[in-house]
């Protein structure tokens, strides 16, 4: 008996959540659901004891033969890569977002931070610490040993712990948010140097499609005079709105009424330590 539409869809939301951890675009992550999809379809479903180990284990061995392809490490990228913002809609229901803002790991920092993991890295931290799997079920789904499972989780841990916690309160992240946007706006550089990190860095991803720093901007006084600079540009027909992107408050910034670019923020005790411009219009919502 092969599974049903109806179970695959009932497990949909936990590969996307999955998926989308793992190689940190949609698309992708879609693409790869229906990999899963087909690979399964054939498989005799009354053979298997756990459905949702099986799924995930096959989608998890997609992601990571997508990982280490040379359509990943995009050789060819212009400029820095930022993961594909995810807008959540608190108000959709069977949104694929529905299982991802149940757990941390989502926002645009943490994604980033994941690039310095290795595949099975990457795998064994999300399988281990969103998914809450244990390191037998770890091993089974890598196929791997019980104790090269907890190696991994170890040596992956001890690479993320370099890094600093990340506030995750959403409303106090708001209100940075909004203080730093109203700065920027009247152009008050005392306030925005209060902000942000005296090393802050800003990744701005344009994907050679749009005009956009193709290299990081660190330091306060470079990162002040970035969004001084567009500040003075700004044009009759902008606006923006502060929206759920991965599960923190983000700008969505308009242009002649279309999604021009997504800014999303790593922030640490109420400090800004990097910003995220996404404008690569393959990477926007349409």
């Amino acid at each position: 008996m092969r599974i049903s539409s109806e179970e695959f869809i009932h497990y949909r939301p936990l590969l996307f959540s999955l998926g989308y951890r793992m190689v940190g675009t949609i698309s992708d992550t879609e693409d790869l659901i229906q990999e899963t999809y087909m690979k399964i379809y054939e498989v005799d479903i009354t053979k298997v004891e756990n459905k949702k180990a099986y799924l995930c284990k096959t989608m998890t061995n997609l992601c990571l033969d997508f990982l280490k392809s040379a359509r990943y490490r995009r050789e060819e990228y212009i400029g820095e890569w930022n993961p594909e913002p995810l807008i959540i809609n608190q108000t959709t229901d069977n949104d694929p977002s529905d299982i991802v803002i149940q757990k941390e790991g989502l926002s645009i920092a943490y994604l980033r931070m994941m690039e310095n993991l290795k595949p099975n890295e990457r795998a064994v931290i999300i399988l281990r610490e969103v998914f809450e799997f244990s390191y037998q079920e770890i091993a089974e789904v890598i196929e791997m040993t019980k104790s090269n499972s907890r190696k991994i989780y170890s040596r992956a841990k001890q690479k993320l712990n370099k890094v600093e916690h990340e506030s995750l309160n959403y409303e106090q992240n708001k209100g940075v948010v909004n203080r730093f946007i109203h700065s920027v706006q009247f152009q008050n550089k005392e306030d925005v140097l209060k902000l942000i990190s005296d090393q802050v860095t800003l990744y701005s991803d344009g994907g050679g499609k749009v005009q956009s720093a193709t290299r990081p901007v660190s330091t306060s006084p470079k990162v002040l005079a970035f969004f001084s600079g567009l500040s003075e540009k700004i044009p009759d027909d902008y606006y923006y709105e502060i929206q759920n992107v991965n599960g923190q408050p983000a700008v969505l910034n308009f242009l002649e009424g279309h999604l021009q670019s997504i800014i999303s923020f790593y922030i640490v005790e109420g400090e800004i330590k990097e910003i995220y411009i996404t404008l690569n219009p393959e990477k926007l919502p349409k």
